[in-house]
């Protein structure tokens, strides 16, 4: 009888051994947390710093002891931008690494390809940086999702951006996937709410990098602001094709060109160039004491300054961390999804939007804030837009 509680307790032991042991990616020791990432391709400058932010928070739950003593193990896969390589990284993350989740994986034509595959798996697809309606809807229990539409947001920033400056002729300048169009559906939304029209579109393949033919002819059709469904490096290209020509024509990026690259890569050509904002840009000038502190040990960690991208990769870790912390020591994907639909966060120190989930509701945020590039630096113009 003195041996009983012991026994008792060590048989419990192995129960929750056998349970982490049945879910794939779970052991006594490690959590394992997959991630498709563009790391060679052509947002590669947006993959890299997601791809440390995530690290880095990792890192940290790892150095103060892990989860319930179990540390976090990310593997990234790059898929250089290309659905076709992200398929095969996909099948590598959940046969050979057998991860628990897919976390922040990048890019839309990405996210379409993979994501199907991931949940008929069984396993959580976790704030895609891909703001398509299907990465949340309809309601499924593997899919969560942090980032704005891009149909919601756009509609909002475009039907602002109309009203408050009065522009007659909006056009669009859109990358030809899925992507694009889901930007489109947006602006078409927000003129047609202001019973304008969209004056003209011109698309471009993915990866392109001559902007000559897209830029004149918007500029025939006489646009007095162009929208754009671009990433970093194509909105750069975008407006110095237009600068070049001495078009000063306003333009408007969705978040996926709203980035510190852009102003660094742009330089004088894209003062000026409006965007939209999840969260601000953690410069490290007039930051708080709590965020100087984070910027500095980024630096010391990678050796370069975080940029938004930084920041959204830290955040999304974050919230993994938090519903792994609250689903409690035998993890499960059950246990996992109903703690993330209970979750709502606090405001943190980046300034981002308050997040939260029901089991009605997988979408954390649905709004987006208007930026401008000014004096080399974005600045916010507005409160969220609805």
């Amino acid at each position: 009888m003195i041996r009983f509680p012991a026994l008792l307790a060590a048989t419990f032991a192995l129960l929750a051994l056998s349970a982490a042991a049945q879910t794939p990616g779970v052991s006594r020791d490690e959590i394992v947390v997959g991630s498709i990432q563009d790391l060679s391709g052509p947002v590669a400058m947006l993959g890299a710093p997601v791809r440390d932010g995530m690290l880095m928070r990792f890192e940290e739950v790892n150095t103060a002891g892990g989860l319930y003593g179990r540390t976090l193990r990310l593997v990234v896969e790059d898929a250089a931008y290309d659905p076709k390589k992200a398929v095969l990284a996909a099948r590598k993350l959940l046969q050979r690494d057998r991860a628990f989740a897919f976390l922040a994986n990048l890019g839309t034509p990405v996210v379409m390809a993979t994501m199907p595959m991931i949940v008929e798996a069984g396993r959580a697809h976790l704030f895609p940086f891909s703001p398509h309606e299907s990465t949340y809807a309809p309601l499924h229990p593997l899919k969560f999702q942090i980032f704005a539409p891009y149909r919601d947001y756009m509609e909002a920033a475009t039907r602002h951006m109309v009203q408050t400056k009065g522009y007659a002729r909006t056009c669009l300048l859109y990358q030809d996937d899925d992507y694009g169009l889901e930007v489109m559906k947006g602006v078409e939304a927000a003129l047609q709410k202001l019973g304008k029209p969209l004056t003209e579109r011109t698309s471009y393949k993915r990866g392109a990098t001559d902007f000559s033919s897209q830029i004149a002819r918007l500029r025939a059709a006489d646009c007095d602001l162009v929208v754009l469904a671009t990433v970093v490096r194509e909105t750069v290209a975008a407006m110095q094709e237009a600068r070049k020509l001495g078009w000063d024509v306003d333009m408007l990026v969705t978040a996926s060109g709203y980035s510190a690259q852009t102003h660094e890569l742009g330089g004088d050509a894209v003062e000026g160039l409006y965007g939209v904002s999840v969260l601000p840009h953690p410069y490290a000038e007039d930051a708080s004491p709590a965020l100087a502190a984070w910027i500095a040990r980024y630096r010391e960690r990678f050796g370069t300054a975080p940029n938004v991208w930084s920041v959204m990769g830290y955040t999304v870790a974050d919230l993994f961390v938090q519903a792994a912390q609250q689903a409690g020591p035998e993890l499960d994907t059950e246990r996992f999804v109903a703690a993330l639909e209970r979750l709502q966060t606090a405001p943190d120190i980046f300034g981002g939007p308050v997040y939260r989930f029901s089991p009605d509701d997988h979408l954390g945020n649905r709004h987006g804030r208007l930026a401008q590039i000014r004096d080399g630096r974005w600045q916010l113009l507005t409160d969220y837009l609805r």
